[in-house]
């Protein structure tokens, strides 16, 4: 099997992870950005991103690829469209094994991101950003004065329901039980929010549209009755997960499974550090990314220049 030695590994070629390099191969370490699919992260989906300072709007496919002929720039290696077969994190040097490549590295940034939980009902998948959104943070703007629907009952859902309602001319908050998950203090307020309607004991069968989503198939659970649901856009919030799966109890996650990290980005094991939506934040945005990204990358430089080299150890 092939070895390759990287001072960093950056696992993970989204906005974090493209930050990270560029930050990591300007201080003079060795760097490559691994991923298991093709470069460009979540925002390569994103049909417009109007909210990263410096563009006032920009395709997110477009703006990847910026982050990617920068990161080229300074000589990073990629290797995309891997299958990572083990990692290990604690070991030194820290080892991650594909079919072809064993790579070995000083430090390691995790950049893996997190994925929304999916609704799996006909059209959510065809329509994700032609009316299918999971951020409201994101996408609000373009549904000024329209109809559209969230679909929750937690904390991130109302808040969000409650945020959209500065935008479209009315939101349904779709629940799948008679009453809400959320805090009482955000569902107080969310009573008492205009242009938010609840649609309780319900779930979505089926989004529906043609070049944009345009109506919802809703099954009330209790009565099973169905009916139609006339909106511009949807925005599921029923969960995000952390892309951990390689963790493995290498190191410290919240109870949802994002991993823990201090200030400098760096995790519960000396070397590796984790930064964007997989750790345990409390905004995901692409400019949020890129910024955690650069802090891991020079905390990253910083436990590499600390190592002795191996010629001096006796």
């Amino acid at each position: 099997m092939e070895i390759k030695e990287f001072d960093t590994i950056i696992l993970g070629g989204g906005p974090a992870g493209f930050s990270a390099g560029i930050y990591a191969a300007r201080g003079a370490v060795s760097t490559a950005i691994l991923d298991v699919n093709v470069m460009g992260g979540q925002p390569s989906n994103y049909l417009e991103l109007e909210n990263y300072p410096g563009f006032k709007r920009v395709d997110g496919m477009e703006l990847m690829e910026q982050f990617e002929q920068h990161a080229d720039m300074f000589g990073v290696e990629k290797f995309d469209m891997i299958e990572i077969v083990d990692i290990d994190l604690v070991s030194e040097p820290k080892v991650i094994k594909t079919k072809e490549i064993e790579f070995r590295a000083k430090s390691v940034i995790l950049a893996t991101g997190a994925k929304s939980m999916k609704l799996g009902v006909p059209g959510e998948k065809e329509f994700v950003g032609r009316g299918v959104s999971y951020c409201a943070v994101c996408d609000a703007s373009f549904y000024k004065d329209k109809v559209v629907a969230v679909v929750g009952g937690g904390n991130s859902a109302v808040e969000e329901a409650m945020y959209l309602t500065k935008f479209a001319s009315k939101v349904y908050l779709i629940h799948r039980r008679d009453e809400l998950r959320a805090d009482k203090l955000i569902q107080n307020r969310a009573f008492k929010t205009e242009k938010l309607e609840f649609i309780w004991d319900s779930v979505v069968e089926e989004i529906q549209g043609t070049d944009l989503v345009n109506n919802l198939v809703v099954r009330n659970v209790k009565t099973g009755e169905v009916k139609n649901l006339a909106v511009n856009g949807i925005f599921p919030y029923i969960g995000i997960t952390p892309n951990v799966d390689y963790v493995k109890g290498q190191l410290e996650q919240d109870s949802r499974g994002f991993i823990l990290t201090d200030e400098t980005m760096q995790t519960s094991v000396k070397g590796v550090f984790a930064v964007g939506d997989v750790r345990n934040t409390p905004l995901r945005q692409v400019i949020t990314a890129a910024a955690d990204g650069a802090v891991g990358a020079v905390y990253a430089i910083k436990y590499v220049d600390s190592l002795a080299p191996v010629s001096a150890v006796k």
